[in-house]
């Protein structure tokens, strides 16, 4: 899968690729993980340090994320999520706000120019957050794309945009008091007619009395499933800043030095085999929570 710029020569490309198969074929000997969250973080920071024009930052923090994507498909991973856009970022100024949307305009209106290549390697690409919050040419983009590689299953890539965790556990919440009152009313109208004769007679065997919202009715309502394996955030930040809270109880936290931009193989890799250090802990205890 080639996702670089074009700028490298073809034959550091094609070395590369021997390179990266040759680590891979090593690093599969142990289990890879399912799912990796990223936390693009440094990307005004890169620019900053080479001085670089205003949103010069984030088009290079584009091009690590092809890369790192790259890496994480030749490796196996099924699940890929990326924290392109927080709710609380709409806080910053209006301009940057307005450069970062038509940003991810025009990248997903290229992932839709490529539709077939995304097809070809059989990638699903799903959006997830608060999306009533996006622009209405970001949203139909998005639509656009999440319905055009809807039925893609090798690898999945989840674009977290709009998204907060706190915003998420409301939604979660929210969705599952809404299921779960349906459920009641529906019980409590199957027990009426039983008892007054009105209506056929069902018997439900285990049927359980209403409780109140359970924690599996939350994790089918969260935005993000499965939940992570490893997350990743760059530039030596140790902060979830709002993102995967409920989601990162059992998961290895990953924080490089390197700003977003600066991420490379190297750094995925050791993530991947710090992730299969703690793997067996990290299976016993997905087990006692059960």
């Amino acid at each position: 899968m080639e996702l670089y710029n074009g700028e490298r020569p073809s034959v550091f490309r094609l070395l590369g690729k021997y390179m990266r198969k040759g680590l891979y074929s090593i690093l599969t000997q142990g289990p890879i993980p399912t799912h990796i969250a990223f936390i693009l973080d440094g990307n005004r920071r890169f620019a900053k340090k080479h001085k670089l024009p205003e949103g010069g930052g984030h088009k290079a923090g584009f091009l690590a994320l092809l890369n790192v994507l790259t890496y994480c498909y030749e490796l196996g991973v099924k699940y890929a999520t990326i924290y392109a856009f927080s709710i609380d970022n709409f806080r910053r100024k209006p301009h940057e706000v307005q450069y970062v949307m038509d940003l991810m305009l025009e990248k997903i209106e290229g992932m839709i120019m490529e539709e077939s290549i995304i097809n070809a390697y059989d990638i699903c690409v799903r959006f997830v957050g608060n999306l009533k919050l996006l622009s209405e040419p970001v949203k139909t983009a998005a639509d656009k794309i999440m319905r055009a590689t809807a039925n893609n299953s090798k690898c999945v890539l989840l674009i977290a945009v709009c998204y907060t965790s706190t915003d998420e556990i409301v939604h979660a919440v929210e969705e599952s008091s809404e299921l779960n009152s349906n459920e009641v009313c529906a019980n409590q109208e199957l027990e009426e007619a039983n008892a007054t004769g009105s209506g056929t007679v069902i018997q439900i065997e285990n049927m359980e009395s209403y409780s109140g919202i359970k924690l599996v009715d939350l994790e089918k309502n969260t935005y993000i499933n499965p939940y992570p394996d490893v997350l990743i955030r760059t530039s030596g930040e140790t902060r979830l800043s709002n993102y995967l809270l409920w989601q990162t109880t059992n998961c290895i936290l990953d924080s490089p030095h390197a700003l977003w931009p600066e991420i490379g193989l190297r750094h995925v890799v050791w993530a991947v085999i710090n992730c299969q250090r703690h793997y067996s802990y990290l299976e016993k205890h997905k087990e006692y929570l059960k």
